[in-house]
């Protein structure tokens, strides 16, 4: 899909964040929102209701809450409406969902719902949450994310920022999360998603929080929906001229804080970034696939060699590998790998290579079949490419028969969208994969004139191992573009 030449550059940079662990995401309340949960205004509306003012003339929200305290001298009916509006048993949206597959370190919200934790708890994540001071101060065990909710969780709703008393006194109350917030604003890339230019915490979050930096500062994103005659809030030609020039204004003003503004049309068009996004990050990740019992009509130290190399390829062209220590391939995988890593550590890096043993005993109450497709399904969701190599195993007695599980493999592979990339001369599994594809290219690639005459070369027979990884190389290279 073709982006606006902003965006474009945006994947672009945060997608090389997210391969340098410097990327995070900052979540506003217009993430949870299509899940179901309401906005300010309307978290809003019974209380203004009790004030005797109209919440459709009112814009400070965070005042209006602090007027009902102090008329009232309690808060429980707010506390009331946080339980009752953010604790219902509502799913995830397809934003979540991407966000969580992320490989991201931390993600900030002011938001107090527990949508985000869900989310990475489903993609198997260990999740420390964070939003009383003391929690900053414990290490959740070999987590993978930490989530800072500045503002509160629904379950504790009588410590959850709402008031104007308390935006302003934050800088006293939070100073550790103003601190955390600020040095994760000058090492990492922020993109805020779900914050609206009428949402009365953006003032709050830019103005407490220290996000000024000098003409250096670190350059942040953030998605901003174009106004449109004929939407909720232009009704008219004249609405639709002031609100698009108070929009220019403040986009001009976020500038100030490094945030630039990246406009949509739709807020669908978020998802698609965000997918776009987590395919071109997928990408840099290959799963090889395959296994040998045989390496005719090869010689098995050339075969072994080839694998080895095919290996340090992938790494040297600054690719992860994905591998499941397939059988009487995954050694000589390692091997590759490694060999280009520690030759040159400073440019790469153990994070390379990803191992996934596959399970040889049964767990529990499942099948070893059933852990194993389990097992394929996690490995290959990782990765955007798919490499496939010889494809054997013993069958009954001296038998060598194609495995089935490379075959699928395949099947998964292309499910997911991955590029396939068969090694046609090393046969097996791997050759009828080959002639799969090459039987109907277009149901396979999306660029079929780019890939087919390079799978058409590693099918070869007078195609030379040296010869594959020349081709696998310059792929590669292509790919990187």
């Amino acid at each position: 899909m073709k982006y606006e030449n902003e965006i474009e550059i945006f994947i672009k940079d945060f997608v090389k964040d997210l391969n340098e662990g410097t990327a995070s995401i900052f979540a506003g309340a217009g993430l949870s929102v299509p899940a179901g949960f309401v906005n300010w205004t309307d978290l809003m509306a019974e209380i203004a209701h009790d004030l005797g003012l109209d919440i459709k003339n009112e814009k400070d929200l965070v005042s209006l809450a602090q007027f009902h305290v102090n008329e009232n001298q309690t808060r429980s009916k707010i506390n009331r409406k946080i339980l009752e509006e953010f604790t219902e048993d509502t799913k995830e949206t397809e934003n979540h969902k991407i966000i969580a597959r992320l490989p991201l370190s931390s993600i900030w919200t002011t938001n107090y719902d527990q949508l985000l934790e869900k989310a990475f708890y489903k993609e198997n994540k260990v999740v420390d949450v964070k939003y009383t001071k003391n929690q900053l101060l414990t290490t959740k065990p070999k987590r993978d994310i930490v989530i800072f909710k500045m503002h509160g969780d629904v379950n504790h709703p009588d410590e959850a920022i709402i008031t104007k008393e308390q935006y302003e006194q934050y800088h006293s109350t939070h100073e550790p999360f103003i601190n955390a917030l600020a040095g994760e604003l000058t090492t990492k890339t922020f993109l805020f998603i779900g914050f609206s230019f009428t949402d009365p915490n953006l003032d709050y979050v830019l103005s407490r929080l220290n996000f000024r930096f000098n003409k250096q500062q670190r350059q942040h994103y953030c998605f901003v929906k174009r106004h449109q005659l004929g939407d909720s809030q232009n009704p008219d030609q004249a609405t639709l001229d002031y609100n698009i020039r108070r929009q220019a204004l403040t986009i001009n003003d976020l500038k100030r804080y490094g945030i630039k503004s990246l406009q949509v049309n739709d807020y669908s068009e978020i998802t698609s970034i965000l997918n776009e996004i987590e395919n071109r990050y997928k990408k840099k990740t290959i799963f090889i696939s395959g296994s040998a019992e045989s390496y005719e009509p090869f010689e098995k130290n050339e075969a072994v060699g080839f694998i080895h190399n095919l290996s340090k390829v992938i790494i040297e062209n600054d690719f992860r590998i994905v591998n499941g220590f397939g059988w009487g391939i995954g050694s000589s995988v390692i091997n590759g790998a490694l060999e280009s890593i520690y030759s040159n550590p400073i440019k790469f890096s153990e994070n390379q290579l990803i191992l996934k043993p596959f399970p040889q005993f049964e767990t529990g109450e499942k099948p070893l079949k059933v852990l194993w497709e389990e097992y394929r399904q996690k490995m290959i969701s990782q990765c955007g490419i798919s490499i496939f190599v010889f494809g054997n195993k013993k069958g009954t007695e001296t038998d060598i028969i194609e495995a089935n599980g490379v075959i699928r493999e395949f099947e998964i592979s292309r499910e997911n969208g991955n590029i396939c990339i068969p090694i046609g001369i090393t046969g097996y599994a791997t050759n009828t994969i080959y002639k799969m594809i090459a039987s109907e290219p277009e149901k396979y690639y999306e660029q079929p004139e780019l890939f087919v005459p390079i799978i058409d070369e590693l099918a070869d027979p007078k195609t030379t191992f040296e010869q594959a990884i020349k081709i696998i190389d310059k792929l590669l290279k292509q790919l990187k573009k």
